[in-house]
């Protein structure tokens, strides 16, 4: 073969190896990169890598948002001890609404603190009321890991409204579902003087005032709605949705007797005037019968079992001073009761110490529920000076003095106001305990 021959076929094996290891280096790559594609080991920091910035900026978030929750907690609180606070104190609403928060870590003016007091509300369901107050804490805050998603500092902000009760109660119904539980009826005045109306039932009414009949007080607050509230007249608003009132004599527990009398007194001569004895049950009842008197020494008067009621007669008179009547009884002999006929002359008045003190009549807490009515409605000449406290029984009253000086607080599980009626609470000889206190409630 000659050289030329020899060159060829080497360049013919060459071109042929040639192209073989290019063939193999292809599928080798090929082989590579299928391996790479399918290779699982190393993604997961590839995406951890890309994700971690979003994971830190959400832990971050929720770090924060956590914190954030717990300043609001915080300065919630404060903006309701502000708002009570300031309420209750009815004046320099600011500088009292500036010490409480203070108090509480927020002082206006320092910090990016800032305390805003308005009365009325700006906003909400009582910016028309004129007593109500409304203080709103707010504060700026630089943001710390949030600040991923914005740089802007966040803004916390708290809000508390609170309503003053002012001034003392002279009638509390006590009934919490009973509707309704208070009641003016009569086509009458009913004139509270200076003294508030409460009423703690739920019910829908839990006040209802009917026909012409008008109310005149310092302030209405029931726990439920009113029914005619177009009649009232209370200087200080008219409220509903209110917290309950407390029973200002829960605690009372009267002496019991020490001696029985069994057979029916009627006092109808000037002879029995005094015939009853303090510390006795009477457990035949007490009639007064009309034109006659009854007056009372002072002490502790029982009328005791179904028999015993107290009856004064339309145009009877009784009288006291240091008195306090009971009506009592028992499961088996029955309870009593008491009731005043119109244009009875009544005038009794409390003790003002010892065991029942400023109460001037008092029915047993154990009587059951709305056993009977007491009808006090001697009218305009009859006044009962000290607590009338009824806890589970119902009273009709109509009758009590105009005077400014008098003090007629009424206690019971019901009341209906009917007549024209006066009351007022100028009790700061009687040692009453009073009914509601000049406080605050918090509202909203």
């Amino acid at each position: 073969m000659s050289i030329r021959g020899k060159c060829q076929a080497n360049s013919r094996k060459f071109q042929t190896s040639s192209a073989a290891w290019l063939s193999n280096a292809r599928q080798a790559a090929e082989h590579e990169l299928r391996r790479f594609a399918s290779e699982e080991s190393g993604s997961y920091a590839v995406i951890l890598a890309l994700v971690m910035p979003v994971l830190v900026g959400t832990a971050g978030l929720g770090t924060e948002v956590g914190w954030w929750l717990y300043l609001h907690k915080n300065m919630q609180s404060a903006a309701d001890s502000g708002a009570v606070s300031a309420a209750t104190a009815g004046s320099n609403l600011q500088v009292e609404a500036n010490a409480v928060t203070a108090a509480y870590g927020y002082t206006n003016g320092a910090n990016n603190v800032t305390v805003t007091v308005n009365q009325p509300p700006s906003t909400g369901s009582y910016a028309t009321v004129a007593q109500a107050v409304e203080v709103i804490v707010s504060q700026q805050r630089p943001r710390l890991l949030s600040a991923l998603f914005g740089s802007n500092p966040i803004t916390i902000t708290a809000r508390s409204v609170a309503v003053p009760n002012n001034g003392q109660g002279c009638v509390l119904a006590l009934d919490p579902t009973y509707s309704p539980a208070a009641k003016a009826s009569g086509n009458a005045n009913i004139n509270l003087i200076g003294c508030n109306l409460y009423d703690n039932s739920g019910g829908g009414p839990a006040l209802d005032v009917t026909g012409t009949t008008s109310v005149s007080a310092n302030m209405v607050g029931v726990v439920g709605s009113i029914s005619g509230a177009s009649n009232i007249t209370a200087a200080n608003g008219i409220r509903t949705g209110m917290r309950p009132v407390a029973d200002p004599y829960a605690d009372f527990t009267p002496p019991s007797c020490t001696s029985y009398v069994s057979g029916k007194i009627t006092i109808n001569s000037s002879g029995k005037s005094k015939s009853l004895t303090p510390g006795t049950c009477y457990a035949g009842g007490v009639s007064v019968q009309a034109g006659y008197e009854l007056n009372l020494d002072p002490g502790v008067y029982y009328f005791y079992g179904s028999k015993g009621d107290l009856s004064v007669q339309g145009n009877a008179t009784i009288t006291g001073t240091g008195v306090t009547l009971i009506f009592t009884g028992s499961t088996a002999d029955g309870w009593a009761s008491g009731g005043i006929g119109s244009n009875a002359t009544v005038n009794l008045t409390a003790p003002t110490s010892g065991s029942t003190k400023a109460i001037v009549m008092y029915a047993d807490r154990r009587m059951p529920t709305r056993q009977t009515t007491f009808n006090l409605t001697g009218g305009a000449t009859q006044y009962f000076g000290g607590a009338i406290y009824l806890p589970t029984q119902d009273l009709n009253f109509a009758g009590g003095t105009s005077s400014t000086t008098s003090c007629t607080q009424i206690i019971a599980d019901t009341v209906t106001l009917s007549g024209s009626s006066n009351l007022t609470v100028n009790c700061s000889s009687f040692g009453t305990t009073a009914i509601g206190v000049q406080t605050a409630q918090l509202v909203e």
